[in-house]
């Protein structure tokens, strides 16, 4: 994973970062994530943690877009915690962007 610092430039992923930091304060969760599909719908998510399942906020949202029947990601946005999955949102879309927003609001990209 590589990791640049990056100003937001494209109106749908400071969109995407709007929702992702605003998911992230409300819920008090390590991470939130915003993820914008091929049609422009979007989907938000917060890491899972119990006894049973464990997932990271990008795991978490993709889980919640695949199961909505998405064909393709056009970009991700993730709040908090770095993600350890990136993976997971660049083999089922290797061109999504994906991007990290810190607590001190900087942006990287993961991918």
């Amino acid at each position: 994973m590589t990791s640049n610092s990056v100003e937001l430039t494209n109106p749908e992923d400071v969109k995407l970062s709007t929702l992702a930091t605003s998911t992230l304060a409300r819920s008090g969760a390590k991470q939130a994530a915003a993820l914008r599909d091929t049609t422009g719908r979007t989907y938000v998510a917060i890491n899972v943690v119990s006894p049973s399942l464990n997932l990271d906020a990008l795991e978490a949202v993709l889980t919640v877009a695949l199961a909505s029947g998405i064909t393709g990601i056009e970009g991700v946005v993730v709040a908090g915690d770095m993600p350890s999955h990136v993976k997971v949102i660049t083999d089922f879309a290797p061109t999504a962007t994906v991007f990290h927003i810190d607590s001190a609001a900087r942006i990287t990209s993961c991918a």
